[in-house]
């Protein structure tokens, strides 16, 4: 594992990635504005297409998560690039960079906060910034992106009554498949916040897949509802404060 537990740039990363499958995680792409706190979640445009670029010119190739499960190919290695939220930034500043590549994104949306901002970082103090609205959405599905769901409204999962975690899980895929028209497979864990009930609850909606905030690549034989993602920001903070801050725990 690279010092520098971070995704920045390919380099230290390469060997690894070329032993699975490497998920990427990001949020917000662009720099962070005035205020901010947690400015890991962000990555600015001209980083982003430059670890774009990099994967490329290395011969990767995108996929969505259940690919994880295919045989790896060391000379054809694939990423998925995960973004969390549904931020409308990644939208303006990613479909570019993604395009030129050729390459596939998925995003994971909060199913009752489309067209809003996300209000759950409110109490941290955090700049609220743009949700995609339907619209937004539908252009980033028309440019052959994906979709999966984020939960209804971001909720830290395990503290919550396991009824309403139900709903959240289950309720989000459906407003999802029905505003959509298409099948919603993918789950991500607000916070990277699960545990085993968590996941049983995941497998009972239907997904494929469930996506966390663990760090490492992933193999064929990795459990489908506890997806390894790799962090893509610039390092400012320990790993342990960031994901302190990420999980507020």
């Amino acid at each position: 594992m690279p010092a520098n537990p971070f995704f920045t740039c390919l380099k230290p990363f390469e060997a690894d990635f070329r032993q699975g499958t490497a998920l990427l995680m990001y949020h917000k792409l662009g720099r962070p504005p005035r205020g901010t706190k947690i400015k890991g979640l962000y990555v600015a445009a001209d980083l982003f297409a430059q670890q774009v670029s990099e994967l490329q010119a290395a011969g990767f190739v995108s996929a969505l998560p259940a690919a994880v499960f295919q045989p790896v190919d060391p000379a054809k290695p694939r990423v998925v690039f995960t973004f969390d939220d549904g931020f409308v930034s990644v939208l303006e500043l990613g479909l570019a960079p993604l395009a030129q590549a050729g390459f596939q994104a998925i995003q994971y949306l909060v199913a009752d906060r489309l067209g809003g901002v996300n209000e759950w970082d409110a109490h941290k103090g955090e700049p609220l910034q743009p949700l995609m609205d339907e619209k937004q959405v539908r252009d980033w599905l028309a440019a052959g992106h994906a979709i999966g769901a984020h939960t209804l409204t971001h909720p830290h999962l395990t503290r919550i009554p396991l009824a309403q975690a139900r709903e959240e899980i289950v309720a989000s895929k459906k407003k999802l498949e029905d505003r959509f028209g298409r099948a919603i497979e993918h789950f991500c864990y607000p916070y990277g916040d699960c545990n085993a009930a968590i996941k049983d609850l995941v497998a009972e909606a239907g997904y494929q897949t469930g996506c966390t905030t663990e760090m490492g690549i992933n193999l064929p034989s990795a459990a489908p509802l506890g997806l390894k993602r790799y962090m893509a920001r610039h390092q400012s903070l320990s790993l342990k404060t960031l994901l302190a801050r990420l999980t507020g725990r």
